[in-house]
Parts: C-alpha cells; structure tokens; sequence
C-alpha cells in the first residue's frame, strides 16, 4: 500500500530518463484520454447525493471488490514493495502480508455492519446513537487528515515517478508534472463522482495485476519457473554487488529492532479497517451481503498481487542488484519500472509506467471523494444546514470541496517533491488505526458507549499519532546512508528526535482504545434504545433501505 513509499526517500529529480520519454507520455495520454472518455459517459446519469457519493449503489460485489483493489494497491505498492524485497528480501515481503492480513480484519469485523448502518461517510456510523454534531466534526477532521497526508505523498510520489519516466530534469517541469495530475484528478471527481472514479479504479486494478502477472511469469520462467532458484541466483548477485554474503530469507536485513516492526505492523493490519476512502466503497453496493462479497473479491484480488511482488522483487534483485537499484533516481521505488526495462525493453517499460501512473490517478481521485464528501455531508449539511440541506445543494459543496482538496494537495506535492514522504503515509495510516478504528469498533460492538468517549478515542488518537511522528527518527536524526551520501529522515542535519520507533502504532492505536473507554465511563450518556436499533440494523439490514432513500 502506499505505507511503502516509506522504505525510501521520495523519488529524486531526476539526472536521467528511463526508457523512451515520447513512447512514455504517449501511453500516459492514451490511458488518460480512455479513462475521461469512460467517466463522461457513465457519469451522465450524476443527479442526486447517492449517486454523487455512492454511484447510485448499483455496483456489483465483483465490480465493488475489484474497485477496492484498485483504490488499496496504490503506486507505492507496486514500486515499493517490490523495491523493499529487491533490498531487503523478507522485511519487504512482511509489508505484503501485513497489507494482506489486514483485509480479514475489514471483513470480519467491519464492511458487513458498516453497509447495513451508515449512508455516505464512516461518520454517520459513529453518529447514529450519539450526539451528531461534535462526533462528526471530529469524524471530518479525522478523515481530513488520513486523506490529506496519503494524498500529499500519492502526488509527490506522481511528480517524481513521471519526472523520471519522462526525463523532465528541471523542478519547475516536475511542479507541472504534479499539477497536471492534479487537474486530470480533480476531473474525474467532479464531473464522474464515485461512479466514475470507481469505473477508474476497476480499469486500473485490473491494468496492475496483469502487468505484474506478465512480469512474474516473465521472470520465473528465466529460472526454470523455479522461485528456489531465483531466490538463490538473487542471494548471489547481492552477495558479489555488496562484496559480502546477505541471505534475503533472513529476517533483520531492515529491521533490526523487532519492536519496531511490530508497531509498524499495528498500523498497517489496524489502519486498514479505518481507512475512510476504503470504508466509503462499502457504501457503493446495494446490500450487505454484497458489501461482504466485495471484501472476499477485493482479498483474493489483493493475495494474488502480493503474491507477485515475492517473485518481482527477487527478480530485481537478481537482474539489477542491489547497488544499481539504490543509485538510480528514486533508489528502491524504481526497481520495478528498471525490472521491466530489463525484461521487455522500451515498450513494455512504458506500458508498466503507464500503469503505474494510471494506479495514481485512481487512488487519488479515491481519497479525494472521500474528503470531499466528508466536508459536504457531514460539515455543511449537518453542522452548518441542521441536516436540511437538499442532496443538490450537498452535491454542489462537494464539487467545490473537490477543487478546492484538489488545489490544496497540487500545492502540497510540489513542496513534498524531493523530499522523504515516508511519515506523510505512516501518519495516514497510524491516524486511521488510532482514532478512527477505535471508535468504529466501539460505536458496532460496545452497548455503553457515549458521545465523550468517541471524542477522546478520535482527538487522542489522532494528537498521539501526529506528535509522536513530528519526534519520531522519520522526521529528523536518521544516520546518512553511506550509499546515497544522505540521512533517511525527512530533515536533513537536524535531530530533535524523541521516540525511538518509525511508527507510532504500538502506543497511539492502545492509546485511542483506552481513552475511548475512560471516556465512556466516565460519562454517564447512555441511550439504550438506539443502541438496540443500531445493533439490529447492523447485523440485520432493516431499515438500513429506507435510511438510503429518505
């Protein structure tokens, strides 16, 4: 998932071009002139707030599930992970099986319940027995800054990726490479809503896992569809690149300190489940059960591409070896575009770019629906309407909450190019586990539960996240890597670090959990006839069909 831009610095500017630039930007333009062609015409039929933010729910399970592979497997996934195996062999794949794992979490304790409660947004599941206008205020200001700090980094990573396959040198030609994603962005979400952009994402999850299966077939096959013998042809590439034996099978070739891993490992399988851009395409099918059928598509969908960055990332390993991978521009994130230079010359290298360009317009139209739905539905229509604003009017403050999020996240690329964009991701992440999931899983599972509690859990974790991140190793005192001669840390030539770990998970997500329960008990709000009306829609469906419609 993008927590993988994480492993690396963000892409550099780039000193050099990789592959064809005109045979590049040709495949970029035919993707993104199909893409705006599709969404023109299925968004056609964009009247009301449903249709606007939920694509009128007439997905499908499959159709949905395939969406939601598109929406979670964004650039840094494909480039990061297989970059992370290429380097550092078993840590890297963790990541994969953590993303992975994390999806069983979605579907036994959230995508079913959270379909049959809520209408738009993750807020008005926590809202449906509290008191509506201080939770979803925090509800907004949470998803605010889970989709904000994913979108800086989707758009940094976009500048530098296309910069890099384009050839463009200047840091003025990579600001424009940023905003023309931003614009073409900013199209499908105003002009397709969530129709559109799903459309987007089903096109382009589908564009992912068949160049990254052509590509594993097309490396196995080099190795006697063998993965003992490449992993062994790839632990001695690194062994003679380095100039010393490194077995990628080995734990510790990243982190050496477990504890580390662990509270990374909160995050990623945690935050999933309180990813307001993942909750939001529950909402896109018409009943729970195909909500539930739509995980089961998204996990096997999501296995089977984590499956092939194993065989990728070995691969790069073996056919580039570690020195070449971490001098190019963009250092671990390039091994997968540098592999398919090497498999398949210019052609294929522009058709794998292509792809990953089009996963990048997909995930941040994605995020920026989301944000702008959270804004019109639950800022203006409940706090400043009193929830008597018509769907047309909701619609329309979405729209230019689009612009406006689109315009925001243009401007913070640009500023986030160059730059380590690892803690944007870890925070948008550690940010959903803390605040968000706590309160989910509360508001579903807890009969006590109150207005205070849902407050402290979503400030609490989400104050815990940020802070410990500002002081964390991410931001500042990261020792210089003597390959790229610069510190991993988002700062350079500073340290006022504080907290040992990259990640904040292993205190801010228990933290979240735990002032949501002392919130509630000390409290004494308590509404047990909704509580009891909730519980049976969520595990039922009734009248979770007439709350769509009124």
């Amino acid at each position: 998932m993008s927590a993988l831009v994480s492993l690396t610095p963000a892409l550099a500017p780039a000193a050099t071009s990789v592959g064809n630039p005109t045979l590049n930007i040709a495949i970029f333009l035919v993707f993104v002139v199909i893409t705006l062609a599709i969404v023109i015409k299925v968004a056609s039929g964009n009247k009301g707030a449903a249709e606007y933010y939920a694509g009128g729910r007439a997905f499908t399970g499959r159709q949905n599930g395939i969406a939601i592979a598109g929406d979670y497997l964004s650039a840094a996934s494909f480039l990061g992970i297989a970059g992370a195996i290429a380097l550092n062999g078993y840590d890297g794949f963790l990541y994969s099986i953590g993303f992975l794992v994390a999806w069983l979490v979605a579907l036994l304790l959230v995508a079913e319940l959270l379909r049959n409660v809520g209408k738009y947004t993750m807020a008005d599941v926590l809202s449906f027995r509290l008191r509506q206008r201080p939770v979803r205020i925090a509800a907004a200001i949470s998803t605010l800054a889970v989709s904000f700090f994913y979108l800086l980094a989707q758009m940094a990573g976009a500048g530098g990726l296309v910069a890099l396959l384009l050839g463009i040198e200047s840091a003025a030609g990579q600001r424009v490479v940023v905003a023309a994603v931003g614009i073409v962005m900013i199209f499908y979400v105003i002009y397709g809503g969530m129709k559109g952009t799903t459309w987007v994402q089903i096109i382009k999850a589908v564009l992912l896992i068949v160049g990254a299966g052509l590509m594993f077939v097309w490396v196995l096959a080099k190795f006697g569809l063998n993965l003992s013998t490449l992993i062994g042809a790839a632990n001695e590439t690194t062994a003679s690149d380095l100039g010393k034996a490194r077995d990628l099978t080995q734990p510790g070739l990243q982190y050496k300190n477990p504890i580390d891993f662990i509270s990374l490992s909160m995050a990623l399988v945690l935050g999933t489940a309180g990813l307001p851009h993942v909750l939001m395409r529950f909402y896109t099918v018409p009943t729970s059960r195909e909500a539930r059928r739509s995980v089961v598509w998204a996990i096997w969908l999501i296995g089977l591409f984590y499956l092939f960055t194993l065989v990728l990332g070995f691969g790069a390993a073996q056919m580039l070896g570690p020195s070449e991978i971490k001098n190019a521009p963009g250092a671990a994130n390039s091994a997968a575009p540098l592999l398919a230079f090497e498999l398949g010359g210019e052609i294929f290298l522009g058709i794998i770019s292509g792809v990953a360009f089009a996963t990048i317009l997909a995930v941040v139209a994605g995020l920026t629906i989301t944000a702008s739905a959270s804004l019109s539905h639950d800022v203006y229509n409940t706090i400043v309407k009193d929830g008597n604003a018509t769907p047309e009017e909701e619609v329309k403050v979405a729209r230019i909450s689009a612009l406006v999020l689109g315009a925001v996240a243009i401007v913070g690329g640009i500023f986030a190019m160059g730059q380590n964009i690892a803690f944007l991701v870890a925070l948008a992440f550690a940010i959903a586990a803390s605040a968000n999931l706590p309160t989910i899983l509360y508001s579903l599972f807890w009969k006590r539960f109150n207005t205070r509690g849902a407050l402290w859990s979503i400030y609490g974790g989400l104050l815990s996240a940020i802070t410990l991140i500002i002081f964390s190793p991410v931001v500042s005192g990261k020792a210089v890597d003597p390959v790229t001669g610069k510190s991993p840390s988002m700062l350079q030539g500073v340290d006022f670090h504080l907290f040992p770990l990259d990640n904040p998970g292993i205190i801010s997500i228990p933290l979240g959990f735990i002032l949501g329960y002392i919130g509630t008990v000390t409290s004494k709000e308590y509404n047990a006839a909704k509580y009891a009306e909730m519980e049976v829609r969520s595990l039922t469906g009734v009248g979770a069909e007439a709350a769509t419609h009124h």
